[in-house]
């Protein structure tokens, strides 16, 4: 288990050209927009990240982030815990321009002032890597299956609907 907190800024620059290799946690809740998105949470985010600089001298970070979460079911909205992961492929730019210039298998990230916002970098991460829709096991769940459905379930197949020309007929008769 890491017990090293990662600083909130980091030159990436100077890291790349070290080949250097980040590994702490980051508590979830300095994670402000992730508790927008999902909720308050408690304990910390695992992540490993290793800078370096590729042959085209573009300076890169590979990392990998774990985190316990607890999230809202999407039928009862309680609680319920979610083991999130992911790795990630980030290049370096300092503006717009370059971004464009990323190679496809990596996501752009930018600077500012030569400092990159390593919490912000790990916030982002951690959201696209949040599941889009979280159930229970349905025996878990607060909510039984007849509480999911709405009506009478046999619907007659026979039953033509009505049709929106059918007034028109009627009409075209008149004349």
């Amino acid at each position: 288990m890491l017990t090293r907190r990662l600083p909130a800024t980091v030159e990436p620059y100077r890291l790349a050209a070290n080949h250097e290799r980040l590994e702490g946690v980051v508590d979830l809740e300095k994670l402000a927009r992730l508790q927008e998105e999902i909720g308050a949470q408690r304990g910390q985010v695992e992540v490993m990240l290793q800078f370096d600089i590729d042959a085209q001298r573009r300076h890169l970070i590979d990392g990998e982030l774990r985190a316990d979460l607890s999230m809202p079911c999407r039928r009862c909205l309680q609680p319920m815990p979610v083991a999130v992961s992911s790795q990630f492929r980030l290049a370096i730019v300092s503006d717009d321009a370059r971004a464009a210039d990323v190679p496809s298998d990596y996501e752009p990230v930018l600077v500012d002032n030569e400092q990159l916002n390593l919490l912000g970098a790990i916030e982002d991460e951690l959201i696209l890597s949040l599941p889009q829709v979280v159930y229970h096991d349905e025996a878990d769940c607060a909510v039984s299956r007849e509480q999911l459905s709405s009506g009478d379930a046999s619907v007659d197949t026979q039953a033509r609907p009505d049709n929106p020309f059918d007034v028109l007929k009627s009409l075209k008769g008149k004349l």
